[in-house]
Order: C-alpha cells, then sequence, then structure tokens
C-alpha cells in the first residue's frame, strides 16, 4: 500500500532528511526500562522526508542551499526499504529504471478555484493510480508546484485519489512563489517573446519552470518528467521513465509533437521569407513544433549541455526570435519549439501516444485542409491529453 507523505518546500533546493528512533528495552534485575533515541540525517533529495520543524524561522530565502523542506507526514512510514539510500546528494547517475524513485512534477496553481482543474486532477490521478505499478523497492514521488490555498485542496483530494494506490508514493509540494523568485532572474528575458501578455511579467516565470529546472533542483535529482493535470493514464507511468533510455547523445528533452498547426501559425511570417522551409510543416519531415503536456529533462544532461544553456542567455533568445520572426504565447512550449528549429538534436521526439492530444480548435480555424496532417498519430495511445478543454474518451 502507498503511504501519503506530504513534504512541503518553499524552495526547490530541498534537503531531505530522516529520523529513525529506535526504543531499545534493557531488562534488569530491578524492572527498569530505558528508552534511547537516535536521530540520524542524510542529505538525499529522492527520500524527500525530514524531522518535522519545529519552526521555519530559521530557514533562508536567498540562500540557493537553504533548506525549506518541512515534513507533515500524514502517516508513518515503516517501510524497510527505506534505509537503503539511492546514492545520495551528488552520487552517481543511474539509469532511468535503476534508481528506486521515479519523480513526477506537475503545476497545481489556483486549484481551489476551479472546479473544472479539480475533475481534471482527479482524472489524471485515478488513472495513473489504477494503471501504476512499481517494484517493491521502488517509490513515485509526486512534486507539486502550488499556492498554500491549493495545496491545502490537493492533499485533501490525494487522500482519496491515492487510497486505491498499490505502490510506495511520496508527495512534495512546492512553494510556487519561491520557485518563481527563482526563476524570475534566468527566464525574463524570454517571457516578452513568449508570454500572453506584453513584456516580463514576474507571475508567468512560473510557466519557464522546465526550461531552468535544472538550475533550480539539486544536482542528486538526475531526471524528472513533468506533466500537465489534464490528462488520462492508459498505461504504466513507469512505462514512461523507460524512454529516457532512448535519448540520442546530445538530447536533453523528451518530447512529442504538437498535434495541430499551431506553429504552422505563429511562424507566418518566417515561412512567408522562406517559403521551402520546414518550419511549422507537419511529420514526418517537416518540424510542426512541441507540445509541454508530456516532457522528459534529463536534468543532468541539461546542465552539462554548453549549446543548451547557451541558449537560455538572453541574447541568444532574442536573436533566435528574431531570426525566425517568433512571438509565441504558450511559455515552455514556445521556447522549446522555437529552439528546436534550430537545434533539433536537443530534442528526443517521444511517439505521439505518450502525449494524444485531442484539441481541434485549430481545424475549425482556418486549418482544417492540412489538419489531419498534424493530427494524425499512429500506433497505441498511452496518456490522452484533453487540451484546450477537449473531453477525453472513457474507456
Amino acid at each position: 500500500m502507498g503511504i501519503l507523505r506530504v513534504v512541503v518546500c518553499t524552495m526547490g533546493r530541498i534537503s531531505t532528511f530522516r529520523s529513525y528512533q529506535l526504543i531499545l528495552l534493557l531488562a534488569a534485575a530491578l524492572a527498569v526500562v530505558a528508552f534511547y533515541y537516535f536521530g540520524s540525517e542524510r542529505q538525499n533529495f529522492s527520500s524527500t522526508t525530514k524531522r518535522i520543524k519545529q519552526s521555519q524561522a530559521s530557514h533562508n530565502a536567498n540562500r540557493n542551499d537553504a533548506d525549506l523542506t518541512l515534513d507533515t507526514r500524514l502517516t508513518p512510514h515503516t517501510h524497510e526499504h527505506d534505509e537503503e539510500e539511492d546514492g545520495g546528494e551528488g552520487g552517481e547517475d543511474t539509469s532511468s529504471l535503476s534508481d528506486p524513485h521515479f519523480h513526477v512534477l506537475m503545476m497545481f496553481t489556483k486549484i481551489d478555484k476551479s472546479r473544472s482543474l479539480q475533475e481534471k486532477f482527479r482524472v489524471a490521478m485515478l488513472s495513473m493510480v489504477k494503471h501504476g505499478d512499481f517494484l517493491e523497492e521502488e517509490v513515485l514521488v509526486l512534486h507539486f508546484v502550488s499556492d498554500q490555498a491549493s495545496q491545502e485542496l490537493g492533499q485533501r483530494m490525494l487522500q482519496e485519489v491515492l487510497l486505491d494506490a498499490t505502490f510506495q508514493y511520496e508527495v512534495v509540494f512546492h512553494d510556487v512563489v519561491d520557485l518563481t523568485h527563482k526563476l524570475f532572474p534566468i527566464v525574463e528575458a524570454m517571457q516578452k517573446h513568449f508570454s500572453a501578455g506584453s513584456g516580463a511579467y514576474y507571475s508567468d516565470a512560473i510557466f519557464f519552470l522546465s526550461v531552468a529546472m535544472h538550475h533550480i533542483m539539486p544536482q542528486s535529482l538526475s531526471r524528472i518528467v513533468q506533466v500537465d493535470l489534464d490528462l488520462k493514464y492508459r498505461t504504466n507511468i513507469r512505462d514512461l521513465f523507460k524512454q529516457f533510455d532512448h535519448f540520442p547523445p546530445g538530447a536533453v528533452l523528451g518530447i512529442t509533437r504538437e498535434m495541430q498547426p499551431v506553429y504552422r501559425h505563429t511562424f507566418w511570417q518566417y515561412r512567408k521569407e522562406n517559403p521551402k522551409t520546414k518550419v511549422g510543416e507537419p511529420p514526418p519531415d517537416g518540424l510542426p513544433g512541441f507540445n509541454s503536456g508530456v516532457m522528459l529533462l534529463d536534468l543532468k544532461a541539461m546542465r552539462a549541455s554548453a549549446l543548451y544553456n547557451q541558449l537560455l542567455e538572453p541574447g541568444n533568445v532574442a536573436k533566435l526570435a528574431d531570426q525566425y520572426r517568433f512571438r509565441g504565447h504558450l511559455g515552455d512550449q514556445d521556447f522549446f519549439s522555437m529552439i528546436g528549429m534550430e537545434h533539433p538534436q536537443l530534442f528526443y521526439a517521444l511517439a505521439c501516444g505518450w502525449n494524444r492530444q485531442l484539441c481541434t480548435w485549430w481545424r475549425e480555424h482556418g486549418y482544417g485542409d492540412v489538419f489531419q496532417l498534424y493530427y494524425r498519430c499512429d500506433g497505441p495511445v498511452y496518456i490522452f491529453h484533453g487540451n484546450c478543454n477537449t473531453a477525453i474518451p472513457d474507456d
């Protein structure tokens, strides 16, 4: 059975502490009972647990290595395998299936204000639990980037949707304000190119979390999957992590292609000036851009890639946006789509079945003649994505 363990993280840098109490009963002639408590601290992100803090007053929000984790464990954890570490912070890299911790991150803001988002979350989590199947020693670590009100609601909902989980799991809540504070200096320059409003808005920075995740999470975390809430799983999410092993050399991110002519439209000026370009053209030979509903982030590769990190620099962002005459509004998805036109080797294209997008908006808005070229998805569907509020089929 899974154990619901809620860890509140007010910054991306997470240090994890475990506390074990060993009660030793010593029989003596006078039947005196002595209890000894031994505390043991270990810094390991993937375990995502620590002692309950008496106060958060010592937390330093201005330090990147500050320990701002608060354990609000709801149920004691008694699994013996927890005493085994997975290499510790700064440990050697392991393959996606040799590390017993599988990290999945979701944006979970303003959920308390939307019944629709609550229902989407319920569908996603129930389907994940239904098909989830992990080995006895493995742990699914669920990360939620959330505001306070949504976190309180999420904790209640998780009690319900994780009730039937047959695998071990842990839950981590990251404070959206603190993450935004860390992200803004990194992504400020790109916001004016890929945000819905004009100019760079501080609050928009969180929509670029995946772009700079390798700077936010600790070195001990080498891989994480980021997913939208409006998904329905039709297979074991553990299998998604196997896709990391198919990344070619130099790839830092696994992502599916956009299944509508979004970027055929967005790159219209560049396409007009370059009539023979593959930019915005449909697969298999074109470059239709990407959809960020399901993303596999190889954080270790992102940290090591000189090319990728150069592309984050403000001057290079502006240069590419000008070169492609590009102005988007979809945050990280636009950034990845744009650099993918120039540097496709940074990406591993997931099969469309791992993010089977259902939205058909562009079919009714001027692209009906070419829509099916983008929308077609052969092969099995592993995850449905009900983007643009599209209904997801029943099982």
